[in-house]
């Protein structure tokens, strides 16, 4: 019998069963999922790599601190 794979919720860190019952997977709910949506649109988790400067808006906001 093969066990069904268990991942950890990245914003609460319960664990889930990967599968069709687990429709917001990799999250647990709707709710952490959310909180991580929210996390991204608030600048709080970046991607690594190069600033850039976007010269439609560069001089229009402080330099990020990532």
């Amino acid at each position: 019998m093969k066990h069904p794979l268990t991942v950890t919720c990245p914003t609460c860190k319960a664990p889930i069963e990967w599968g069709p019952q687990s429709p917001h997977r990799p999250f647990c709910s709707e709710r952490c999922k959310l909180i991580d949506l929210g996390a991204w649109a608030a600048e709080e988790h970046a991607i690594p790599g190069e600033n850039l400067d976007d010269e439609l808006f560069s001089g229009d906001l402080p330099p990020r601190d990532h």
